[in-house]
């Protein structure tokens, strides 16, 4: 109870989950390491949980690393959300609002866009949230909170306090996170962090970012990745940061290896550099976005025309650094040309974690204002990813189609094995001492290296055997870890492509066989009403697969589902919807063995059960897409 005699407010914080891509590296999570879910956590999170009042009783669930909870004992649900998330975020609101319980929604997609919660939401929370949360909480407590909190004030980060680590799963996620800086100070039009933290950036003192270390320290993290947009957006500040990161280091045994995201310039800095290496930071992402310095004048990336690109990257590599970057294609400066330009810069680059996106128009930003202007905004399009096959944009330099096409191949041919061999070795001629060691124990590096070569190497036949060996640094053992990570990398785009890219398939013939064979299967079920199967047209060139079951799912029924929705989902790019109206309570065990065969593709597959089996058949939302809506046939 409260000093008042009330309860205490019981508040779910909502992660939704995010659709894969490239950076889910769900091969590598789901194969090769040790216990692990997903990649980062959600600070943002964290941080809220931190603000909230003391005598609340808050909970966070993360749906990337476990099932949401479909009758949580809470009075408030809160969901989060970037725009990626904004469709599963949308669906949890409105879930949750059905079950009765009051919802807030917030996030980076609230904040830029809030005018599209209002209708799906009992409150939303707009921009940073340290002063308009405790608003909202008291309000709250009042009994009359408002519709909207929109922050307009600038945020000191020091009155942002330490994150709730402790509400966390950290053991699931490879990677703990933290915040020093908010900002950047550049001006890319493509960007929408200047839209939501400005451009001057605004940074934490190094005494709070020590009470986070302790924090993390003490909950046995060791691999740790500053979110900041840019942590050297002001370089003074940094180097005060750098300089503390590295003294407390030894003063504690080394205890963490740091990841960070900067821009360029860091490489025309050599104080800034050797701060890096000294602070124990084994890579760091960069935006280089571009080889072509036309396209980077047009997009105002202007931070990357100050010197040669590979040249700066090359500088970084020389202090035990690794790189990782991002880049784009569909510049209003890009012809057909740029594919090749894009391969041949990252193979000489040697950079194996290259983040290759379709230039893709996000609300509020100067770059959305300008096409919308012109025109060249495609109607009904997605702007949350941009790493599938498919944008917002209308491009100017080539086709929409071969800007598609030419985005796959370019990284159809990053994911090809000698390539991937050859930019390991390309890297390490020029990363010659690597911070990076590994953040696992011996026992389990060997762990990750035998299910590197079984489950990866074996599987791609000799050629890779042989680019696998070739690409090994024999002779510089101290270099191994980037090789094997660097390898795990590679085959998770590779993978990922698989599953989401697959080879063109021929419309309708080869849909039609492939369905076909399946009602010839289940042909029996089928027959007295017990499978229903359906082809939805959902678009242009896109389906989804309905598979109705209404009341058995013995065991035969079950084999066979599992083997032709496999094929389905193998050789063709599209989802399968399977609902469930009834079941019997001696066939819930072959359903879970069916979802278990369709796993690998859970991210394609929607799982649509009645309300009354929800509660009977648990469904990892975590793996599958569970459907908390109406029934869709």
């Amino acid at each position: 109870m409260t000093a008042g005699g009330k309860p205490p407010v019981r508040l779910l914080l909502v992660n939704p989950r995010y659709p894969e891509s490239f950076w889910s590296f769900r091969w590598a999570i789901d194969r090769v390491l040790p216990g692990k879910r997903a990649i980062n956590p959600p600070l943002g999170l964290a941080t809220l949980a931190a603000l909230t009042p003391p005598h609340w009783q808050v909970e966070i669930v993360d749906e990337n690393v476990e099932s949401v909870p479909l009758e949580p004992r809470a009075d408030l649900v809160g969901v989060c959300g970037m725009a990626v998330q904004f469709p599963r975020q949308k669906e949890l609101l409105a879930y949750y609002r059905r079950a009765g319980y009051r919802t807030v929604a917030g996030g980076s997609y609230a904040s830029l866009c809030p005018e599209l919660y209002g209708d799906i939401a009992d409150c939303v929370v707009a921009g940073e949230a340290e002063y308009a949360w405790g608003e909202f909480c008291a309000d709250w407590e009042q009994g009359r909170p408002r519709r909207l909190y929109r922050e307009t004030r600038t945020v000191s980060l020091a009155d942002s306090p330490a994150p709730r680590f402790d509400l966390l799963k950290l053991d699931r996620y490879t990677t703990a996170t933290l915040q020093f800086s908010r900002g950047c100070p550049f001006r890319c039009d493509f960007c929408d962090i200047i839209v939501m933290f400005g451009r001057i950036p605004r940074h934490k003192a190094v005494a709070q970012i020590a009470r986070e270390l302790d924090a993390l320290r003490r909950l046995g993290a060791s691999n740790v990745f500053f979110v900041d947009d840019n942590l050297i957006g002001n370089k003074a500040v940094a180097k005060e940061l750098l300089g503390f990161l590295a003294d407390y280091q030894e003063r504690h045994g080394r205890p963490f290896q740091f990841g960070a995201q900067v821009s360029l310039n860091v490489a025309h800095d050599p104080a800034l550099l050797r701060l890096l290496q000294e602070a124990n930071f084994g890579w760091v992402f960069i935006g280089i976005e571009s080889p072509d310095p036309e396209a980077l004048k047009h997009t105002r990336k202007t931070q990357n025309l100050q010197q040669d690109i590979l040249t700066c990257v090359r500088r970084i590599y020389a202090h035990g650094i690794d790189v990782l970057g991002g880049f784009i294609v569909g510049f209003d400066t890009d012809t057909t040309r740029i594919f090749d330009a894009q391969l041949g810069f990252i193979m000489r680059s040697g950079i194996q974690a290259a983040m290759v996106g379709l230039l893709t128009a996000l609300p509020r930003t100067p770059l959305y204002a300008r096409l919308e202007k012109e025109g060249r905004l495609r109607a009904a399009a997605d702007s949350g990813d941009n790493t599938r096959p498919a944008t917002n944009i209308v491009p100017k330099g080539m086709s929409y189609d071969e800007l598609v096409d030419g985005y796959q191949r370019l990284l159809a041919k990053l994911a090809e094995d000698r390539n991937i061999a050859g930019r390991i070795r390309t890297k390490l001629k020029y990363l010659r001492s690597p911070a990076y060691r590994g953040e696992y124990g011996l026992r389990q590096r060997l762990g990750i290296v035998w299910k590197l070569v079984t489950r990866g190497v074996l599987p791609g036949g000799p050629r890779r055997i042989v680019n696998f060996l070739r690409s090994l640094p024999w002779l510089a053992p101290r270099k191994l870890p980037i090789a094997v990570m660097d390898w795990i990398a590679g085959l998770a785009l590779r993978d990922y492509l698989l599953r989401r890219f697959p080879a063109p398939v021929k419309f309708p013939a080869a849909i039609d066989r492939i369905v076909a064979a399946m009602r010839a299967a289940v042909a029996r079920y089928a027959a007295d009403g017990r499978v229903v199967l359906k082809l939805r047209r959902r678009g242009e060139a896109t389906f989804d697969l309905l598979v109705c079951v209404r009341g058995w799912l013995d065991r035969a029924l079950a084999a066979r589902a599992a083997r032709h929705l496999k094929r389905f989902l193998e050789r063709t790019p599209f989802t399968i919807t399977l609902q469930v109206q009834a079941l019997r309570a001696q066939d819930f065990h072959h359903f879970h063995r069916l979802l278990s065969r369709l796993a690998r593709y859970g991210d394609r597959v929607v799982i649509v059960l009645d309300e009354h089996l929800r509660p009977l058949l648990p469904v990892d939302s975590s793996v599958f897409g569970l459907s908390l809506g109406s029934r869709t046939d």
